[in-house]
């Protein structure tokens, strides 16, 4: 190749480097700017857990939060939840006394993310409580049906694919009485995660964006729909019932056992020891009456002694 024909290639390869690097820094931005989206942010990250005048979830309400702490401590909480527990902070203590568990660290949490979350709070306090868009998922309270609970387990196990094309729950979770070989085993066991979260509105609000490391990726661009909640929800209620009503023959049954087992114990040593205890008894009686044979004098004949 000519001198004359290798300088254009040259120069069209930098000008193609170049576009690509720009492109991918674009790209790199935009991700950077959606991810730092302070609702984006609240909605991903924190929705699953508090709200913004909706009431006590598994933490607690965030509105007016600036009113009841500084604003430096907020985002250092934000930012490294876990630092400040293990500190021995109080307020933090008294949080997590209430909230019955800690706050986990956000990936990627910085400190102007944390900020941005705070002026987004303060600007959502603004409004009554329950008014704010951050006020948390209603959950209707009719009473399940055994449509909802078999919708429920075709959206765990798969055989119902969810509509923003998440990944099915049974991939890394299980539930009592699925039979075969039942689910994953990366996530907890969910027979009773109902129970845990103590009512539907918590444990839905925390399914339409699951906060965990492990499902916040996954879920993130692939959210449940407000059905599919309410079908799991029906679905993970029936199975505490289903295994809360085991719960008692079971416990029975455990108890039967135990006093059954504890009887036969006893039986089997008294069979094993009755024979040593009369020997003993035995030679001890035999002892005692040569003893008292040897101290009583014998009469004669005549009856003296």
């Amino acid at each position: 190749m000519s001198r004359s024909t290798a300088r254009p290639a040259r120069a069209l390869s930098r000008t193609l480097l170049w576009l690509v690097s720009c492109l991918v820094g674009l790209v790199a931005f935009g991700a950077e700017a959606r991810a730092e989206d302070p609702a984006t942010d609240f909605k991903q990250i924190c929705s699953s857990c508090h709200t913004i005048g909706g009431g006590v979830l598994t933490g607690p309400d965030l509105r007016e939060v600036s009113k009841r702490q500084k604003r430096d401590w907020l985002v250092n909480f934000i930012v490294d939840p876990g630092a400040v527990l293990d500190s021995g902070d109080p307020y933090a203590a008294d949080l997590l006394a209430v909230a019955g568990q800690r706050m986990p660290n956000i990936p990627g949490m910085t400190r102007s993310r944390a900020e941005g979350l705070l002026d987004l709070i303060e600007a959502e306090s603004v409004h009554e409580p329950g008014k704010s868009r951050f006020a948390g998922m209603q959950i209707s309270d009719r009473p399940f049906t055994d449509r909802d609970v078999a919708a429920g387990r075709a959206i765990f196990t798969g055989e119902t694919s969810l509509v923003a094309g998440g990944t099915a729950c049974i991939s890394c979770h299980t539930v009592g009485g699925l039979g075969g070989l039942g689910g994953g085993r990366l996530g907890p066991d969910l027979t009773r995660v109902f129970e845990r979260y103590e009512d539907r509105r918590k444990l839905g609000v925390w399914l339409s964006a699951p906060a965990t490391e492990t499902m916040l990726p996954t879920f993130r661009e692939h959210p449940l729909e407000q059905e599919e909640i309410l079908s799991l929800l029906a679905y993970f209620e029936n199975a505490m019932q289903k295994e809360q009503e085991d719960d008692a023959p079971r416990a029975l049954v455990l108890v039967l056992l135990g006093v059954g087992g504890a009887i036969g114990a006893l039986l089997l040593f008294n069979r094993a020891w009755r024979d040593r205890f009369t020997g003993v008894r035995r030679c001890l009686v035999r002892s005692a009456a040569l003893s008292e044979s040897a101290r009583t004098p014998t009469p004669d004949a005549s009856g003296r002694v």
